[in-house]
């Protein structure tokens, strides 16, 4: 069986975070976890900035957040 709980699913969705946070932070960029996911201005914002990058991986990193968030369908 190849069903995921929750709690499991919000790991996988941590660790998406984390590496958007560690590629930002390598461009100087902050970002703060619990607003990312609490207030969809704040991550449009930084999720745009992201995908503005040079950095392939955080750009890729910035639309798989999007997809995450329900964003997905918005440009960067």
């Amino acid at each position: 069986m190849n069903a995921t709980s929750d709690g499991e699913r919000r790991s996988l969705h941590l660790i998406e975070i984390i590496d958007l946070k560690w590629q930002l932070a390598r461009e100087g960029i902050r970002l703060h976890v619990e607003k990312l996911q609490d207030d969809p201005a704040y991550a449009r914002r930084v999720l745009a900035q992201a995908g503005g990058s040079s950095s392939p991986a955080l750009r890729g990193a910035a639309a798989r957040m999007r997809a995450l968030l329900g964003l997905a369908d918005e440009t960067p």
